[in-house]
């Protein structure tokens, strides 16, 4: 970056003039050819001076304010990201981070410019001493300041978080519970009235799902998805099996629409007037064929094969239609499998019943071995325990399920 040549009548602008020369001399020496132990001891001595002149800068911009003035600028962030092309956003955060050093926490501003302390160590800092309760005492926040700033030394700054958050039960265990009380209340009322949900259709096929929620809501969810994406499973798990590679995201994903799909209907409140299911309206030749698409009772279309897979497990009413668009069928007695039948397919399969699978049956779906759609019976002749991952997989017209002889089933992807 370009700095105009300007008179040093402040010994500040020489030493910061003064390291810009060397930095720009220690820029044209190539690091490649440093040995291992030299590699070490520069990253060492770059991470050190960068964090100190880090300190000199939030100071500098704590005390900026005139400069805004006298160049008609709504605030510094904003002169500076005309002057410095820097991004506005991160200069008033570090703006806010200076006057809480220079204003607040002045022994933790002097660890900071000595190099005691780093800028992510001062962030965490900054924040537990800032949520400290006023009725403490200023006697009281000095000893808290003073004995995290120590703590500094030896711990990084996740470790330092939570000394941090409990520096009250070091210093004041006496008033620690009560404050701890009244923050965690504070912070569930506020987590309340943040919460919310939006969906955005991309128009794709695929929705976008925003989601707020309290921590022990999402931590709960967080449980249930990681039990359908990572069942026990005995012995060690298969290095080919093509679900276990997957992205975690793209894991968590599946596993939400499968725990959607199992969502009982007679456990959810009724909508209007009725239990809570979603109806698909499909021609019976497409149903019976696994082509064309189906409508959804909420406006939007599936492809007959989803549709087809959905009926087996889902809480999901077909309407099948005949030629002329009458109803055929508004659901079917004994759709899907009973409870008893369930119970009695994991005591015969153990597990998924694709080759090679070893999911426990508890976490694996009822699939009719020839299609609900064709005609396919409810019984435990017709029926077979496969994991989502299969389940899929058995409804999907680019692959063929072949029986081995063992009863297992063999996807492979036609050609």
């Amino acid at each position: 970056m370009a700095v105009d040549p300007l008179p040093l009548t402040h010994p500040l602008l020489g030493c910061v003039h003064a390291v810009l020369e060397e930095v720009e001399q220690a820029g044209q020496h190539d690091p490649a050819y440093l040995n291992s132990a030299e590699k070490r001891a520069a990253l060492l001595i770059v991470t050190a001076a960068v964090e100190q002149l880090r300190a000199v800068q939030v100071r500098l911009l704590a005390n900026a304010d005139d400069v805004a003035v006298d160049t008609g600028a709504r605030d510094v962030a904003a002169w500076a990201e005309l002057a410095m092309r820097v991004d506005r956003s991160e200069t008033a955060r570090a703006t806010r981070l200076g006057e809480a050093l220079d204003r607040r926490w002045t022994r933790l501003a002097a660890a900071f410019l000595d190099g005691r302390v780093t800028e992510a160590q001062v962030k965490v800092l900054v924040r537990a001493l800032d949520a400290l309760p006023e009725r403490l005492g200023p006697a009281l926040r000095g000893r808290a300041e003073e004995y995290l700033v120590e703590q500094a030394a030896e711990f990084a700054p996740r470790e330092l978080k939570v000394l941090a958050d409990r520096v009250l039960e070091k210093l004041a265990p006496e008033i620690a519970e009560e404050e701890e009380r009244r923050r965690l209340e504070s912070e569930e009322r506020a987590a309340r009235r943040t919460t919310s949900l939006t969906m955005h259709a991309r128009g794709d096929g695929s929705t976008d799902i925003r989601i707020r929620v309290p921590e022990h809501v999402a931590a709960r969810l967080k449980v249930y998805l990681e039990s359908i994406t990572s069942p026990r499973q005995p012995g060690r798990p298969d290095p080919n099996d093509e679900q276990a590679r997957l992205p975690y995201p793209r894991r968590l994903g599946d596993a939400f629409c499968a725990l959607l799909e199992r969502l009982p209907a007679k456990a959810l409140p009724q909508h209007g007037g009725t239990a809570t299911s979603v109806m698909v309206t499909i021609p019976f030749d497409q149903l019976k064929s696994g082509l064309g698409a189906a409508d959804l009772g909420t406006g939007d279309r599936i492809t007959a094969t989803e549709a087809r897979r959905l009926a087996c497990t889902a809480d999901l009413l077909p309407v099948v239609l005949g030629g002329k668009g009458e109803v055929l069928d508004l659901g079917r007695a004994r759709r899907l499998f009973s409870s008893g039948q369930r119970k009695a397919m994991a005591i015969r399969d153990l597990q998924c019943r694709a080759d090679g699978c070893s999911i426990p049956a508890a976490w694996c779906e009822a699939h009719h071995l020839r299609p609900w759609s064709q005609g396919g019976r409810t019984d435990l002749e017709d029926g077979v325990l496969l994991c989502p991952w299969h389940h899929h997989r058995g409804h999907d017209p680019r692959y063929r399920a072949n029986r081995l002889p063992n009863g297992d089933y063999r996807f492979t992807r036609r050609t």
